[in-house]
C-alpha cells in the first residue's frame, strides 16, 4: 500500500440539483432561500423552481399602505425567542429595520361583562406571577379568586398522557380562570377551542413547570429577575410583549426581502395550484392546472395539511389520510383605521381580547399603531379586529359588507366609536389555522416517520410545532437542509459511479 498516495479529487456536480419548492408562503420562502444558501456555500449548482398559485407571495401575512397608514393584513410580528426568526432577519441584512412595540402601551385589555379591564399584571398566558393583581381585579369572583389561591395545594398530575388547555387550566385554577382569562388569550392566539387544544403541542413550558415545582405559582415567581434590557416575567400583563419585534416598514420588507434574494437564483412560477406529484424512475413528476408536467429530484411541501394530504394520497394514502385529520380552522381580520377623538375609550393598550362567555360576535382587536410606532399619524389608530375561529365558524358566513357592518358595530359597543372608520378592508383565511388538538404530537410523529419513507420529499408548515413566523421558518429551513443533504449525497454516489444526473 503507497502511504503517499494523494486522496482522489473530490467529484463535483455539473448537473444542477432539480428542487421545486411548492408554496410560497413564508414556510415555502424559508425553504428556498435555506437551499440557495446551502448550495451557494457547497459551490453545489442548484435548479430551484418556486410555486405558487397566488399573485403574490407571503401566505398568510403582508403590509399595505394605504395614504399615511401602514397597514398589517396577517402576523403584525414576530416573538424573538424563537431563535429562527432573528437568525433569518441577520442573514438578510434586516436586524437593523426591527423595532420593539411601544413600552408606553405594553399591555392588553380583557372584556368583563361588557367592560374592558386591565390583564392582571404578571398573568402569564396561563398562569400569574403575582398574587395580589388577581386578587384586585374584576375579572374573577370572590369564589374564583379563592379557588386560584389553591393552586399552590393541587398536586402534579402522575398520569400520562396529553391534556387539553382546559382541563390543565381547570385543574390547577379552576373554571373562572379558564373562562375569563386564560380561554381569550390562549385559545385566540390558536383561534381553538380550549377544550380539544394540546397543552403539549402549544404551552410545554407549563406542564415542565407542574412537574419540577408542583405549582405554576411558584414556578413563575422563582423564575430568574431579567436584565435591565428583558422583559419583565413579574409584571407583564398578558402576552410577553416585550419579546416581540416588527419592522420598520412592516412586516411586507421580510417577504419583499426574501423574494429578492430568491428570484435572483429560482424561478417564481404564478400559475394555477399543482394537480398531481408522482414518484416514478427516481424523480418527481410535477403537474399543474395547466396540464404541464415537469421533472424534479426533489420536492419540497410548504402547504397546509389539507393541500398536502391531496398531493400525497397516490404516492403515500397512508400520510394522507394522516395529514387529513389534522383540522383547521377559519377565520377573518377587518382593519379600519379611525380618529381617536371620535372614539371615548382611551385605547392604552394594545389590544383587547373577548372571553367566550362574553357571547360577542368576535374574538379580539388589536390595536395595530398602538403596538407599533410609525403606523398611523397622531390623532390616528389602526384597529384590527378577529373573528370566527374554531368557536365562533358561524361568524364568517355573511360577504365582507355584513361583517364589516357586524365588526364596526361591536366595535362602537366596545369602545364607543361614534364615526364610521375612515379607512375599512377585510382579509379572509379559509382554514388558515391548523388545530392542535389533543395528540397532536403522537398524530405528528406518525405523520414524520410515514414522509421520512418518501424519497427526497420533505414536509413542512405550520400544523407541525408552531404557528408563528420562526416556527414556520425553522420548518421550512430544516426541511430544505434535510433535503439538500440527501440530494447532494445522491448526486455524488451517481457521478462518482458514471451515472447521469440528469
Amino acid at each position: 500500500m503507497n502511504a503517499t498516495a494523494p486522496h482522489p479529487a473530490p467529484v463535483r456536480l455539473t448537473a444542477p440539483i432539480r428542487l421545486a419548492v411548492i408554496g410560497g408562503g413564508i414556510t415555502g420562502l424559508a425553504a428556498a432561500h435555506r437551499a440557495i444558501e446551502l448550495c451557494t456555500a457547497a459551490e453545489l449548482p442548484l435548479a430551484l423552481t418556486l410555486f405558487e398559485d397566488q399573485s403574490r407571495l407571503g401566505g398568510l401575512f403582508g403590509s399595505e399602505q394605504i395614504g399615511d397608514y401602514l397597514i398589517e393584513r396577517g402576523a403584525d410580528s414576530f416573538i424573538t425567542n424563537k431563535p429562527h426568526g432573528l437568525h433569518l432577519c441577520r442573514r438578510l441584512g434586516l436586524e437593523d429595520q426591527l423595532i420593539p412595540t411601544n413600552a408606553r402601551f405594553r399591555r392588553s385589555l380583557i372584556l368583563c361583562h361588557g367592560r374592558p379591564v386591565p390583564t392582571p399584571a404578571g398573568f402569564h398566558l396561563i398562569a400569574p406571577a403575582q398574587l395580589w393583581p388577581m386578587l384586585t381585579t374584576p375579572l374573577l369572583s370572590w369564589r374564583g379568586k379563592v379557588r386560584l389561591l389553591q393552586e399552590r395545594l393541587i398536586p402534579r398530575k402522575r398520569l400520562a398522557g396529553d391534556e387539553s388547555l382546559a382541563d390543565f387550566t381547570r385543574r390547577r385554577f379552576g373554571s373562572e380562570v379558564l373562562d375569563r382569562i386564560v380561554q381569550p388569550m390562549v385559545g385566540g392566539i390558536y383561534t381553538s377551542d380550549p377544550e380539544k387544544l394540546s397543552l403539549a403541542a402549544t404551552l410545554p413550558r407549563f406542564l415542565e413547570m407542574e412537574q419540577k415545582y408542583g405549582s405554576l405559582i411558584k414556578a413563575l415567581r422563582r423564575q430568574p429577575q431579567p436584565s435591565s434590557n428583558g422583559p419583565d416575567i413579574q409584571s407583564a400583563s398578558g402576552a410577553r410583549y416585550g419579546l416581540f419585534v416588527a419592522f420598520k416598514n412592516g412586516m411586507q420588507q421580510l417577504l419583499d426581502t426574501l423574494e429578492q434574494r430568491i428570484v435572483l437564483h429560482t424561478q417564481h412560477r404564478a400559475e394555477p395550484r399543482v394537480t398531481s406529484l408522482l414518484r416514478k424512475e427516481r424523480v418527481w413528476q410535477l403537474t399543474t392546472a395547466h396540464g404541464r408536467t415537469r421533472e424534479f429530484d426533489g420536492v419540497i411541501l410548504a402547504l397546509p395539511a389539507h393541500a398536502a394530504a391531496e398531493l400525497l394520497k397516490e404516492t403515500s394514502p397512508e400520510c394522507s389520510r394522516r395529514l387529513r385529520r389534522i383540522e383547521s380552522a377559519s377565520s377573518a381580520i377587518v382593519v379600519t383605521v379611525h380618529d381617536l377623538a371620535t372614539i371615548r375609550h382611551p385605547l392604552d393598550a394594545f389590544g383587547l381580547v373577548i372571553p367566550a362567555v362574553e357571547h360577542r360576535k368576535i374574538l379580539a382587536v388589536s390595536f395595530l399603531s398602538r403596538k407599533f410606532e410609525g403606523r398611523a399619524p397622531a390623532g390616528k389608530i389602526i384597529l384590527r379586529t378577529f373573528v370566527g375561529g374554531a368557536m365562533q365558524p358561524e361568524e364568517l358566513v355573511p360577504d365582507d359588507e355584513q361583517l364589516l357592518g357586524t365588526v364596526t358595530g361591536e366595535l362602537a359597543s366596545l369602545f364607543g366609536i361614534s364615526t364610521r372608520p375612515e379607512v375599512a378592508l377585510v382579509t379572509r383565511y379559509p382554514n388558515g389555522m391548523p388545530q392542535y388538538h389533543v395528540g397532536h404530537l403522537d398524530r405528528i410523529r406518525m405523520i414524520e416517520e410515514l414522509s421520512q419513507k418518501i424519497p427526497q420529499l420533505e414536509l413542512a408548515g405550520n400544523f407541525f410545532r408552531g404557528v408563528g413566523i420562526p416556527d414556520c421558518i425553522q420548518s421550512g429551513e430544516e426541511a430544505a437542509e434535510r433535503l439538500i443533504k440527501e440530494l447532494s449525497c445522491q448526486k455524488r454516489e451517481n457521478s462518482e459511479n458514471g451515472e447521469s444526473s440528469t
